[in-house]
C-alpha cells in the first residue's frame, strides 16, 4: 500500500510539472507568472496566439518578415496547442426545508483515443493514473461513486447525479476483451488502491450483469451486455481517505478554484454526501467527427439547517465550507457558481448577496430552471475584496427551530420549535432515534421496565375571554399572579406532557448468576476431589477380634498359655 501511495505522489508531481511548462489557456496571468514564462524560454499566451496566426496566413507572415528590418532574433518553437480542457462549476439550490444543496461538477476533456491501443505518455490535465487504467484494462466507460447517507427525494427533490448508499461501480469494457470476469476483478483491485476503498471485496458473489439497464452514457455502439459488469458495496463507509485521492485527480488539486471549498470536516458533517467519478467517450462537435474522453468528477452534499447549531435560516459559503472562494483554477477555461433562483424570481423568499446581474436558464430534469451566475474568471465578481462569500438569507420565516444534538454520557438532545397552531387542529411531532446498548453498570435495578424520557414542555399565549390586567402591583390572590401578563388579550400557559417510556435492548442479567452457580459447582466438585486425593493419607488396620476370642485369650493368659 505504501508503494502504491508513493507511485501516486510521483504521478501527481509529474503532472503538476507539465502543467507549469505547458502553454494551456491560463486565466489572466500576473506579472510574476509572465516574467517566469519569459525567463524559462517558453512562449506566453499572446506569443502563442501570434504564432498560430502566422501559421494560418503564411503569405501575410512572409510579407511581414520581408518588410521587417534589423537582425533576426531566434524565436523558440512553441509546443502544439493542448487538446484538453477543464471546467468547474458549483450549483447551490436552497431547499424549502431551509437546508442547502450544493453540487460540484469538474469536467476534464482530452482529445485522444485509447481504443486504438496507442499508449499516451504526455498527460497535462487528465490524471495519468486513470488514463493508464483505461488503456490497460480496455475500458470503454467507468462509473464509480461513494455515498454516505440516503437522498430524501420527497423533501429535496431529484439530485443532479443519483447514487446509492455505499460504493457503486459499473464498467463497460471494449468488445476486444476476451476474459471480462478476470479483467473486472483486476480492475476493481486497482481502483481500490487508487481511491483507498474496499473495492477489492468485489467478486462474483456481489457482481451482476444487467441486460436492460445501465446503458452506455457516452458514444458507443456496444449493445452486448456481456461486456458490462455492475457491483455495489452497501456497507462501504465514506471517509477522508476516499476524498483525498478524489481531490488529487483535479488539475489544481485543492489549492485553487472551487476545490478549496472541499473541506472534509464540513463535508462529512452533513445530512448527505456523495462523490463520483464518471469516464466516458463524448463527441466534440455536432457531427461527431472528433471524439474526446470526458472525466467528470461530481460531489453532492446537503447541509442540514438544524444540525448547524442555530435556528436562523441563513447560509453563506463560509458557514457551509468554512472557507471562501478567492480565485478560479488557473488551468480552468470556465469557473462559475450557479445559484438556483427559480422559486425566488423577485426575491420574495430569500435575499442573495452579492447580487449578480448575469442570469442563465437551463432545462434540468425536465424542468426549466433559472440561475444567478457568478463567473470566477472575471475580477468584477470579487469586487473590491479578494474573496467571494455568497449569502442566502430567507426573508419570511415560518418558525424558529433550535436543535442541539446530544453527546454520549455528556448532554441530552434539545429541540425547540416556535410554531403557530390553528384552532381545532392536531399537531404531531415525530423524532427518529436509534436504540443503543448501554454499559452494564448503567442499567437500573429493573432494566426490563424501560427508561423514562422527560416530559415535553409547551409554552403558549392563549387568547383570553376577558381583558387581562397588566399591572402586577395590584393586590390579588396569589394563585392568579405567578406568571406576568404583558398583553390584555392573552395569558401565558405552560403545559407538560407525560414522560415517555422507552424500551432499550436489555441483556439477560440472569445469565451471570447461572454462570456463577455452574462455575462454582464445577470448581467445588473437581477441586474438592483433587484436593482429597492429594492431601489424604491411607493406613492398613487389622480387624479387631471377636468377643469369644477375647475371652479365650484372657483365660489362656491366666493359665499361662500363649494367646491364640
Amino acid at each position: 500500500m505504501a508503494a502504491a501511495r508513493c507511485c501516486l505522489v510521483l504521478l501527481l508531481l509529474c503532472r503538476c510539472s507539465v502543467s507549469v511548462l505547458g502553454t494551456g489557456p491560463p486565466a489572466a496571468p500576473g506579472p510574476d507568472r509572465q516574467a517566469a514564462a519569459v525567463d524559462s524560454g517558453h512562449l506566453t499566451a499572446e506569443t502563442a496566439e501570434e504564432k498560430r496566426r502566422e501559421e494560418a496566413s503564411p503569405d501575410d507572415a512572409g510579407t511581414d518578415q520581408q518588410d521587417a528590418s534589423g537582425p533576426e532574433t531566434p524565436v523558440p518553437l512553441s509546443s502544439p496547442e493542448p487538446k484538453d480542457d477543464f471546467q468547474e462549476e458549483l450549483v447551490i439550490r436552497p431547499l424549502h426545508s431551509g437546508d442547502i444543496y450544493a453540487s460540484f461538477q469538474f469536467r476534464t476533456l482530452w482529445e485522444t483515443d485509447f481504443t486504438r491501443g496507442d499508449k499516451e505518455s504526455h498527460y497535462r490535465l487528465f490524471p495519468k493514473s486513470l488514463g493508464q487504467v483505461i488503456s490497460k484494462f480496455s475500458v470503454r466507460e467507468l462509473h464509480i461513486s461513494f455515498t454516505q447517507g440516503h437522498w430524501r427525494t420527497m423533501q429535496w427533490g431529484q439530485p443532479f447525479l443519483p447514487s446509492p448508499p455505499g460504493a457503486e461501480l459499473w464498467v463497460w469494457f471494449q468488445d476486444s476483451v476476451t476474459d471480462v470476469d478476470g479483467m473486472w476483478k483486476e480492475l476493481s483491485n486497482v481502483l481500490s488502491g487508487i481511491f483507498c476503498a474496499s473495492l477489492n471485496f468485489i467478486d462474483s458473489t456481489n457482481t451482476v450483469q444487467p441486460s436492460a439497464s445501465f446503458k452506455p452514457l457516452g458514444i458507443s455502439n456496444v449493445t452486448d451486455h456481456r461486456f458490462l459488469r455492475y457491483a455495489t458495496l452497501p456497507r462501504e463507509i465514506v471517509c477522508t481517505e476516499n476524498l483525498t485521492p478524489w481531490k488529487k485527480l483535479l488539475p489544481c488539486g485543492s489549492k485553487a478554484g472551487l476545490a478549496v471549498l472541499l473541506k472534509s470536516e464540513k463535508l462529512f458533517h452533513s445530512s448527505f454526501h456523495s462523490q463520483a467519478v464518471h469516464i466516458r467517450p463524448v463527441c466534440q462537435d455536432w457531427q461527431c467527427k472528433t471524439t474526446s474522453w470526458e472525466l467528470r468528477q461530481a460531489l453532492n452534499v446537503v447541509f442540514d439547517l438544524h444540525t448547524s447549531g442555530q435556528g436562523k435560516r441563513e447560509w453563506t459559503l463560509f458557514k457551509m465550507f468554512s472557507r471562501t472562494v478567492t480565485e478560479a483554477c488557473p488551468l480552468a477555461s470556465s469557473s462559475k457558481i450557479y445559484v438556483d433562483i427559480t422559486d425566488n424570481p423577485q426575491g420574495e423568499q430569500f435575499e442573495l448577496s452579492p447580487a449578480s446581474h448575469l442570469l442563465s436558464q437551463a432545462v434540468v430534469l425536465g424542468d426549466r430552471r433559472t440561475f444567478s451566475v457568478y463567473d470566477l474568471t472575471q475580477q468584477v465578481t470579487f469586487g473590491t475584496v479578494r474573496s467571494l462569500n455568497l449569502l442566502i438569507r430567507w426573508k419570511s420565516s415560518e418558525g424558529y427551530i433550535h436543535y442541539q444534538p446530544s453527546k454520549d454520557r455528556v448532554r441530552p438532545h434539545l429541540l425547540e420549535m416556535l410554531v403557530q397552531l390553528p384552532p381545532n387542529s392536531v399537531t404531531e411531532v415525530k423524532v427518529q432515534f436509534e436504540r443503543a446498548l448501554l454499559k452494564w453498570t448503567e442499567y437500573t435495578p429493573d432494566p426490563n421496565h424501560g427508561f423514562y424520557v422527560g416530559s415535553s414542555v409547551i409554552s403558549s399565549l392563549v387568547p383570553s375571554i376577558v381583558a387581562m390586567d397588566t399591572n402586577s402591583t395590584l393586590d390579588r390572590p396569589l394563585f392568579s399572579s405567578f406568571f406576568p401578563c404583558k398583553e390584555e388579550s392573552s395569558y401565558f400557559v405552560r403545559i407538560y406532557t407525560e414522560p415517555l417510556l422507552v424500551n432499550l435492548p436489555t441483556p439477560d442479567f440472569s445469565m451471570p448468576y447461572n454462570v456463577i452457580c455452574l462455575t462454582c459447582t464445577v470448581v467445588a466438585v473437581g477441586y474438592g476431589s483433587l484436593y482429597n486425593l492429594l492431601t489424604r493419607s491411607f493406613q492398613i488396620e487389622e480387624p479387631s477380634p471377636g468377643l469369644a476370642k477375647r475371652i479365650a485369650n484372657i483365660i489362656r493368659k491366666m493359665r499361662g498359655v500363649p494367646p491364640l
